[in-house]
């Protein structure tokens, strides 16, 4: 897991620190967003009502859905073939 590098106690960041953690910044709101899109369907976020078993074929449903909203190349289907 990564983490921005925090500012010394009395002290400040280079400027490459600076860039490093605006870099990690942009990364970081990307993955946010993705999230963000796959909460809007509510299936991570409340209890889910239906067949157990079907759980997981929804939500990649759900992440297939959203990688195909913002152009994501779409994975094939064969080497996530659910039983």
């Amino acid at each position: 897991m990564d983490t921005p590098i925090k500012t010394p106690r009395n002290g400040k960041l280079t400027i490459d620190q600076k860039k490093e953690n605006k870099e990690f910044s942009c990364k970081r709101v990307f993955v946010e967003h993705r999230i963000r899109s796959v909460k809007i369907f509510r299936v991570v976020q409340e209890r889910f009502r239906l067949n157990p078993k079907k759980y997981e074929q929804v939500i990649l449903t759900i992440c297939g859905v959203v990688r195909l909203r913002i152009g994501a190349l779409v994975l094939p289907v064969e080497k996530y073939a659910i039983a």
